[in-house]
């Protein structure tokens, strides 16, 4: 029998809980299986080619399979897959990190983004020996129990406030306000005096996307600074796709801690965590911090990550530029066509991220967010689909471009999108 994505779902669906392996990947009646990747396009086991603006959730800004990355992968195969004992690359691509993020004074190596923010989060309550840490609606900070309580990605596409399984202990001590909403935040922290650190998507990516208002950011730093609060930037999705520092160079703010991912491996399994020397200084050995792991510091993650910054930073006068021009023309044309055919929408976007929503309200946090209208949306997706354009199937996830996308994909992206939305509209 031929391998088809349906046959392969109803096998795993048999193995594998739900069929797959992250929540945010299943769309109905079944999600494609994928054969393979190369720059801007995926090929699924039925032959089928698509342009990819999910985009790995963001990781690959680069694109897949990008040159630099891979070679060097290679080169260190022949050398060994994992040692669990230190490396001078490990040295060399923390140095790199801190060159472009300088608030990241010193740096951990670890696997994913959810093992950063946990790090993170216990780092906070280490260095200020208070219990409590303040989240915003809708942000997604991976999926532990102590930011698993009304988050956004996955979470909020399920509709689930809180994780079954989760202890009440945990997630009572996690206490969440709006994303926009200083005031709301002020007010808190004139009642509580017990908050470790206040952790942000300093842009919202997981709730489809949402901007930080004007002086948002900014207030935040100011309340946190003021109460000895530490701040911990979660820019998992923003670091180095943003800028090459960042969404804390972007907007010109440095906050206490800082969590990295996606961008940095470009398709491999990495993450950071960083920080002042004095908060980071806590980690054990020396500190009385504890945070380990086996493949912290994987040679192969390594050189991909090291290979991952210096091509980003090398390309970054053409690379910035470029993903922001060709976001701008599409959320352009987006606009126009959804505008032309009277569809109630916002767009959402900055740099070389986007969003549509169809609703009429501006969509600024969690609650506007939800208010969209979920039915169009999907509808968007199988379309989009149908036309050979993969965006994540969630309106809570973001659209993401990389540098590999071409004058010719936008032009075919723009295409698709009008015979999406005029099947939204009928």
């Amino acid at each position: 029998m031929m391998t088809s994505s349906k046959n392969l779902f109803s096998r795993a669906k048999k193995i594998i809980p739900s069929g797959i392996n992250s929540p945010v990947r299943y769309y109905d009646p079944y999600p494609f299986f994928v054969k393979k990747a190369k720059g801007s396009t995926l090929w699924d086991v039925d032959g089928r080619h698509y342009l990819d603006y999910c985009n790995a959730y963001g990781a690959l800004l680069l694109g897949h399979g990008r040159k630099e990355i891979i070679s060097d992968v290679k080169r260190q195969l022949g050398k060994g897959t994992l040692y669990c004992a230190p490396t001078e690359i490990e040295v060399d691509l923390s140095e790199l990190i801190s060159g472009n993020f300088p608030s990241m004074e010193k740096v951990r190596l670890v696997n994913t983004g959810s093992e950063a923010t946990m790090t993170s989060i216990r780092l906070a309550r280490g260095f200020t020996k208070k219990k409590k840490i303040v989240k915003f609606e809708g942000c997604y900070h991976g999926a532990h129990d102590y930011v698993l309580v009304k988050a956004g990605s996955g979470a909020a596409h399920i509709g689930m406030s809180v994780s079954e399984g989760s202890l009440d202990e945990v997630s009572k001590n996690t206490l969440v306000v709006q994303y926009n909403n200083s005031q709301q935040l002020q007010s808190l922290l004139e009642k509580e005096d017990d908050i470790a650190a206040v952790i942000v998507e300093p842009v919202l990516a997981n709730m489809g996307l949402v901007l930080p208002a004007k002086n948002f950011l900014n207030d935040l730093r100011k309340i946190t600074s003021e109460k000895n609060i530490v701040l911990i930037f979660d820019e998992v999705v923003t670091g180095f796709r943003m800028s090459s520092g960042g969404a804390q160079k972007y907007f010109s703010i440095q906050p206490d801690i800082t969590t990295l991912g996606k961008a940095l491996g470009n398709g491999f399994p990495i993450a950071a965590v960083g920080g002042k020397s004095e908060i980071m200084d806590m980690l054990s050995p020396e500190g009385k911090v504890y945070q380990a792991s086996t493949y912290a510091g994987n040679p192969i993650s390594v050189s991909a990550g090291i290979a991952s910054v210096k091509t980003m930073n090398k390309l970054q006068s053409k690379l910035y530029p470029k993903l922001e021009k060709n976001c701008t023309k599409l959320v352009s044309a987006i606009h126009d066509l959804a505008s032309d055919l009277k569809i109630p929408h916002q767009i959402n976007s900055i740099s070389s991220m986007f969003q549509i929503f169809f609703t009429d309200e501006p969509v600024v946090d969690y609650s506007s967010a939800k208010k969209a209208d979920m039915v169009k949306f999907k509808k968007l997706f199988e379309i989009l689909l149908k036309n050979e354009i993969f965006i994540a199937p969630s309106q809570f996830e973001t659209v993401f471009l990389s540098y590999a996308h071409s004058k010719d994909d936008v032009k075919k992206t723009i295409s698709g999108y009008e015979k999406a939305l005029k099947a939204v509209k009928s």
